[in-house]
């Protein structure tokens, strides 16, 4: 994989030909290039029949809804693109898909490499314990401390222990299921990752009677819909139909079907609230 620095070089250079006016190319190709998260439950994932499921690809595909109706074309080929963690941004500034349905949290790092929508999702680092382990974070120096390797949840965790001057094995693991299986088999001592998704791995558990999510939030994240840098106009009208569908309620009803009884956290609450006036 390009390291940053080389995507952004590359990013640059190709900006003009292979990612600008994204409005134009849609309404040539009468096709919409979606790129989702297969692993990252509930927000993105891919089902047992082969679909992307989850609330980011279904906020995404009432937004394929609204672009159809904004450009006024006779029909719109929307096609969902599988991505993983590892080349999600690469295939956005390559061109490959027009925008990224996943779980992507809005960094000034990853602003360097793509464009973000305005958030869609707020989420926050929390931690996944046994039942009769201690909420308290600074109870949990010396332990075995599990994260997803290469995310920001790691570098929330390795800067939470820092600044707190605490030492701990911090376990990487390259998917959720592996560090489960620790977490349940009694490898590690906590798991941490977005709330969200820790919420989902702990209702899918087999062992979720033994288990427990701590009401702690290290971090607060906002997630945003990555599309190709520089590209101001898509970027303004993906915008404008997001804000319609805040307006309109449509966020919050897709939040109630796709994470049915689980109640949004304070900060998402005021999203549903506060979001761009469309007009």
């Amino acid at each position: 994989m390009k390291s940053l620095l080389s995507l952004i070089v590359a990013t640059a250079l190709f900006a003009g030909a292979a990612s600008a006016q994204t409005i134009d190319r849609i309404k040539e190709t009468a096709q919409l290039k979606l790129g989702y998260r297969v692993d990252a439950a509930p927000l993105s994932f891919q089902a047992e029949d082969g679909n992307p499921g989850g609330y980011t690809p279904l906020v995404c595909a009432e937004l394929a809804q609204g672009i159809l109706n904004t450009i006024k074309i006779p029909n719109l080929d929307v096609e969902f693109v599988a991505v993983d963690a590892k080349d999600q941004f690469e295939k956005v500034a390559a061109g490959e898909i027009d925008l990224l349905c996943g779980a992507a949290t809005i960094t000034l790092s990853r602003r360097a490499v793509v464009d973000f929508s305005i958030p869609v999702f707020a989420d926050g680092t929390s931690i996944l314990l046994p039942l009769n382990a201690p909420d308290n974070f600074a109870e949990l120096a010396g332990k075995k401390l599990g994260v997803r390797r290469d995310t920001t949840t790691e570098a929330a965790l390795n800067n939470t222990l820092t600044a707190s001057g605490l030492f701990a094995e911090v376990v990487r693991f390259a998917d959720h299921e592996a560090a489960m299986a620790a977490l349940e088999g009694g490898e590690l001592d906590a798991y941490f990752a977005d709330q969200s998704i820790l919420a989902a791995l702990w209702l899918s558990s087999e062992q979720r009677g033994n288990l427990k999510l701590s009401n702690a939030i290290l971090t607060v994240e906002q997630h945003g819909l990555a599309m190709a840098r520089g590209d101001t106009e898509f970027r303004l009208m993906v915008d404008g139909i997001l804000s319609a569908m805040y307006a309109r309620g449509v966020m919050q009803k897709i939040f109630e079907t796709t994470l049915p009884g689980i109640q949004p956290g304070e900060f998402l609450r005021a999203m549903f609230t506060m979001a761009p006036i469309p007009q």
